[in-house]
């Protein structure tokens, strides 16, 4: 169904409560999602992204309840990725002759995508479409998150579609920021960021001066999933350039896997250690092996050091522990500092692998890794305490 925003602009997307894995398995839903796709009618017709190819089918019906498909003069896909170009196969096939406004890279992906030639008409940043009464300005924002990645601004209302940027994975039928729960919002805005646009965060900064120096009024930011900020929407813009700039909060993140609780029992004597040497500091444990990892990554981005544990097995480390060292390497950490540590039976390699690769993935080393024999005793408990004091007075 359509959902007024404007006299002019119509949300036209799709809500998908039942979604709880996205980006393959690789990013957690908790709360669901949205494909947001958004209709200008003005004296031209404009159609800014579709959904995902699930949903092709009942997007391109909806849509006919809402507007006659050729009444519709210009399609623009702000980004190519299957969520949001899904249903252009379905559309294109109603309306072949329209054009495609997109990046130059966006055409190539599209093409890639559907192996279809459509009439596609690219745009850099700058490039104005006048549609009426309004105009729209195109800005490009390449790898944020993909090469094709833009944004396009609506004058006269004041809106800012900015794609992937400022958007969450968060289902909601109330559709604005200041109606919804802030706690959940921001949870997911949040999380968003720190699993998506991590990487990427000096580009953040860039893209948000540049667009900042265009001196666009912006009372709408229409991002392409979650809800739409109309109540001061600058604030996520303040919060991206927070985030965007080594973000940490007063927080110290342990992460473990274990197989006999040797590893377990030595994570929380080192919590214990480091709250006995800084008892404001806010200290969170997570076996790896029983915790969504997107959340243990937003919580690895909030966290000013975090420790990595793992028993050693075949010379090695348990994949709970691999896969969270990939995970962390791929995310481009600024400003983290980190720690290993692990329970071994007879050769002890964990606490030294998990070392390097933090190291390989550009993290601080604030002490070397502990290791202890066995399932610690009275002696190895004190140490992982004695660690952990290290840790927080090196952190102060």
């Amino acid at each position: 169904m359509a959902f007024k925003i404007t006299d002019q602009v119509s949300w036209v997307g799709k809500i998908d409560w039942e979604l709880r894995s996205f980006h393959g398995d690789e990013y957690s839903t908790h709360r669901g999602s949205s494909y947001n796709s958004y209709l200008i009618e003005d004296e031209k017709t404009v159609l800014i992204d579709t959904v995902w190819g699930p949903f092709a089918h009942e997007y391109v019906k909806n849509l006919k309840k809402t507007i006659d498909l050729n009444k519709i003069d210009y399609v623009i896909a702000l980004h190519s990725e299957s969520d949001h170009s899904g249903a252009l196969p379905i559309l294109m096939n109603e309306i072949p002759s329209v054009p495609i406004y997109c990046t130059a890279a966006g055409a190539k992906i599209i093409k890639g995508h559907y192996h279809q030639d459509w009439n596609f008409v690219e745009y850099k940043t700058g490039d104005t479409l006048d549609i009426g009464s309004k105009q729209l300005v195109f800005v490009e924002a390449k790898m944020l998150h993909w090469p094709d990645s833009s944004f396009v601004y609506l004058t006269g209302d004041n809106i800012l579609f900015s794609n992937d940027a400022f958007g969450q994975h968060y289902a909601s039928e109330l559709m604005y920021n200041d109606l919804v729960d802030q706690g959940e919002l921001y949870q997911e805005a949040l999380k968003y960021y720190a699993n998506i646009l991590t990487p990427f965060s000096p580009l953040v900064t860039r893209k948000i001066d540049e667009v900042l120096k265009l001196n666009l009024p912006v009372d709408i930011i229409a991002p392409s999933h979650g809800i739409l900020w109309r109540d001061d929407p600058a604030q996520i813009i303040k919060k991206y350039l927070q985030w965007a700039d080594q973000y940490q909060e007063n927080q110290i993140t342990i992460i473990y896997d274990t197989m006999w609780n040797g590893t377990k029992r030595m994570a929380e004597a080192i919590a214990e250690g480091i709250k006995a040497a800084d008892p404001i500091v806010d200290v969170k444990l997570y076996n790896l092996a029983h915790t969504d990892k997107n959340d243990v990554i937003t919580e690895l981005f909030k966290s000013k050091a975090f420790l990595v544990g793992s028993p050693t097995i075949n010379r090695g480390i348990l994949s709970a522990v691999a896969a969270a060292l990939e995970l962390i390497a791929g995310m481009g950490f600024k400003g983290k500092k980190a720690a290993s540590f692990g329970s071994y039976g007879w050769s002890g390699e964990s606490s030294a692998i998990i070392q390097e690769r933090l190291q390989a993935g550009k993290i601080e080393i604030i002490e070397p890794g502990l290791k202890v024999l066995w399932n610690p005793d009275a002696d190895g408990l004190k140490s992982c305490r004695e660690f952990g004091q290290i840790i927080a007075d090196k952190l102060k």
